[in-house]
């Protein structure tokens, strides 16, 4: 399955149905009086958030989305039924955004939590309301109010505790596999990983934390180079970044330049991100001689002045990868136990990642802004083929929810 990770979609609530205006007429029934009944309320639109789903792709060309309208009343005094409602499933992680205010209206991070997005309108009245003691026989009704309509774009990120960072080949997907069930795709060429990956790491009965693997980042991805610009955000709601360095890179790089162009990247992206706790991974060291190992390590920490947590692995012979995993798993113990035990430090830490998510949600915008700017110019200029052209420019499909 295609993974896709932001869509727009119009919602449309259902109209209420209008109110009656009928008079009682019966047999031997005199002056039967007005019993016109009121008009059914229209179906609603809801966002729910679902496990079992992981891409937004089913929003990807199918964009608009309608519910019922209520029925009209009828005499008798009987009401309309009400429309039924519409319910969108979406992976858990999806942010809702109103297109015309900016504001967000939910964000969905657990299972089966639900936000309303699109009110249906209520119905009408019938004449039943309008009678009175010197309105015996009313012939008005009122119909009934427009369902809300509005625009709004779905944002995923992935729900993780820990975010891995590297450049491509730096075997970020070789350590998923090791120290998770996680089988994403690995091979000796770049940009292996195309789509996150998500793996459940298993420390000790009942310890346990998610760690997510995003597609390599190069220089200047921040700005749009390679898939950097896409799958960054998705670090926004991660706890730790385990940044992944090949101390023996294939194309003969220099891994203390690759490090140091990843923490600028990151920084250019988000200086909020950039302050959340990283763990250094030196990897690979199964392509170095035991007896330098230590020397060229030391080396790397000495050039890029590291002072934090730095461990040294082989994610292909499951070397030291068992270290990293506890202590992680011990960071991200300690980071729950504050939030649950200190209100002022839980406070911080809400507002950290409230901050954290506007600011990677604007760095987004502002990067896809400067993208479509460039496209046009292309465009403009004849040097993009038709057949190159955004696919998010086809025709919408209207779904209509019927019983």
């Amino acid at each position: 399955m295609r993974f896709v990770d932001e869509a727009v979609i119009t919602v449309e609530a259902g109209d209420g149905g209008n109110g009656v205006a009928s008079f009682r007429r019966e047999k031997f029934v005199p002056f039967g009086g007005p019993d016109g009944g009121d008009g059914g309320r229209g179906g609603s639109v809801y966002l729910q958030a679902d496990d079992d789903t992981s891409t937004l792709v089913d929003f990807r060309y199918t964009r608009r989305f309608r519910a019922e309208r209520g029925k009209n009343g009828s005499g008798a005094n009987c009401s309309g039924r009400g429309g039924e409602d519409v319910i969108l499933k979406v992976p858990v992680g999806t942010t809702i955004v109103d297109m015309d205010s900016g504001d967000i209206i939910g964000d969905l991070v657990a299972d089966g939590q639900r936000v309303m997005v699109a009110s249906g309108g209520d119905g009408g009245l019938g004449n039943t309301h309008f009678k009175s003691s010197t309105n015996r026989a009313p012939r008005q009704c009122t119909h009934g109010q427009k369902g809300e309509s509005r625009e709004v774009r779905l944002e995923l990120k992935v729900l993780a505790d820990v975010g891995l960072l590297g450049m491509p080949n730096a075997g970020k997907s070789t350590f998923i596999r090791s120290v998770s069930a996680a089988k994403p795709k690995v091979a000796d060429y770049p940009f292996t990983t195309m789509v996150p990956n998500l793996g459940v790491v298993d420390v000790d009965r009942h310890r346990s934390f998610v760690m997510a693997d995003i597609p390599g980042l190069i220089e200047g991805a921040a700005d749009g180079a390679g898939l950097g610009i896409r799958f960054l955000k998705h670090l926004a709601r991660t706890r730790i970044l385990l940044h992944i360095v090949d101390v023996q890179p294939i194309d003969g790089s220099d891994p203390v330049h690759n490090a140091r162009a990843i923490l600028a990247e990151l920084e250019k992206f988000s200086p909020t991100l950039a302050q959340l706790p990283i763990v250094l991974v030196l990897n690979k060291l199964d392509q170095l001689a035991e007896d330098t190992r230590d020397e060229w390590c030391q080396h790397i920490l000495k050039e890029l002045q590291w002072e934090g947590a730095v461990f040294q692995t082989s994610g292909l012979l499951d070397q030291g990868t068992k270290e990293v995993v506890y202590h992680l798993m011990g960071q991200i113990e300690e980071q729950k136990m504050l939030e649950n035990d200190d209100p002022e430090y839980a406070a911080e830490a809400k507002a950290f990642r409230e901050q954290l998510e506007e600011e990677t949600r604007e760095q987004t915008l502002a990067a896809k802004e400067a993208y479509r700017a460039k496209r046009k110019a292309q465009r403009e200029g004849n040097e993009v083929d038709e057949d190159d052209e955004d696919e998010d420019d086809g025709d919408m499909e209207v779904v209509y929810v019927r019983d």
